[in-house]
């Protein structure tokens, strides 16, 4: 396949897909194959992303005139339902109200850290909703909002910037990954649990999150490389918030044999089509899938961050200036689809999450020295019952020297 140093030559939409024979033909080659048939495109056309990011609603909020959404052929795309959007809506409300909250509880002690996704919700919460039940997701550090948003419970989702030493909710009853620190970790666990449910012939679909300056790291190649080969069904979305790396991401995917696409990542209206579109093409093998979203952190790394050191005010007041929550809303109150009935209902269940949050992490946790050993290996090693027992030891001890010295100044 010849790939154009800078890809600006328009295709007609009517060209004829390259023949690709059916027999001794890697999957990858068969799918792209197929994806070009079905689309009329060129391959080049379809794996690399479109010449301008997709952007489907401006900032201003106002819908963008088809010639001005980034769409080409093969990477054009359809408006999401009026109930998908309504929904999105109330999970930006929602999360919005929790990274502010959860920002304040930081500073009352309740908890230890917290990195804020504000204005990166769209991203969060459009992860989050174009899955389905039996899809995984595998968020970062940065994506409380996104696990919230696939029916985590907000205080379990949160324990682990408590300081607990569990991550608070089960990965397999949710089938969303403990959020990872350590940078791009979380994509090997993805294309791990992709290539199980292929081999079982489960109709699953891996979500793989992570941030620019993941892509850097080794992980990122190993992961995508091994997502190539065995031809999985993953969507790999690099929420990209201009921190780390200033060079076009979505072209990596073509070095792996995967299409990219490029999408405005504080527009959620282009997020849910190009997410979904996405996940539907892994579905329906397809093989893997690189999204970039542009977007930005407006807030500190963590509130440990002091962000005045290497940003301006006004670099984040043009980025004010695109927030996702202000131009969903005013999408949806021109349409007639938001009133200010609708408004307060959701910004009152957005306050309802942030009560459950300040009464949940206000609860003082029971601690149980011995956890240190249960749950190292699911058969304790010679050296931990050692451990364990010297513990309990101590502690008997201590809990009988206490009671005799109650006893003594009776």
């Amino acid at each position: 396949m010849t790939i154009s140093a800078d890809h600006t030559a328009q295709q007609p939409a009517t060209v004829e897909a390259p023949r690709i024979p059916a027999e001794d033909t890697p999957p990858a080659e068969n799918a792209a194959g197929e994806a070009v048939r079905k689309f009329g495109i060129t391959v080049e056309d379809y794996m690399l992303p479109a010449r301008h990011p997709i952007q489907i609603v401006g900032p201003d909020g106002a819908l963008n005139a088809h010639t001005e959404q980034g769409a080409q052929p093969g990477h054009e795309y359809s408006l999401p339902g009026d109930a998908e959007l309504m929904a999105a809506y109330e999970q930006l409300v929602v999360g919005r109200r929790v990274n502010d909250q959860n920002s304040a509880l930081v500073r009352q002690g309740r908890m230890a850290v917290y990195p804020s996704s504000h204005g990166q919700e769209a991203c969060q919460v459009a992860a989050a909703l174009c899955l389905s039940d039996g899809d995984w997701m595998f968020p970062t550090y940065r994506d409380s909002v996104a696990v919230m948003a696939r029916g985590v419970d907000p205080v379990q989702t949160m324990t682990l910037f408590r300081g607990d030493w569990h991550g608070g909710y089960d990965p397999a009853k949710h089938k969303v990954g403990i959020q990872c620190t350590p940078l791009t970790t979380q994509l090997l666990h993805a294309v791990g649990v992709a290539h199980a449910a292929k081999l079982r012939g489960e109709d699953t679909v891996v979500l793989a999150m992570c941030g620019d300056g993941a892509t850097s790291e080794g992980d990122f190649h190993e992961a995508l490389n091994f997502a190539a080969v065995f031809h999985l069904p993953v969507v790999f979305f690099v929420q990209n918030n201009q921190y780390a790396i200033s060079v076009p991401l979505a072209h990596k995917a073509v070095g792996y044999g995967m299409a990219g696409e490029r999408v405005d990542g504080n527009d959620i209206v282009a997020l849910l089509a190009v997410l979904g579109r996405a996940v539907k093409l892994a579905r329906e093998g397809s093989g893997p899938l690189l999204v970039e979203a542009h977007t930005y952190r407006m807030q500190a790394h963590t509130n440990a961050d002091d962000a005045t050191r290497y940003r301006q005010d006004s670099e984040v007041a043009e980025w004010v200036a695109k927030d996702p929550l202000t131009r969903m809303n005013t999408y949806l109150t021109d349409r007639g689809l938001l009133d200010d009935d609708g408004a307060a209902r959701i910004a009152e269940k957005a306050e309802t999450v942030a009560t459950q949050l300040r009464e949940g992490l206000g609860e003082e946790v029971p601690v149980d020295p011995q956890e240190l050993f249960q749950y190292v290996f699911a058969t304790p090693t010679p050296q931990l019952k050692e451990q364990s027992a010297l513990l309990a030891d101590e502690l008997a001890r201590d809990t009988a020297s206490a009671t005799t010295s109650e006893e003594a100044s009776r």
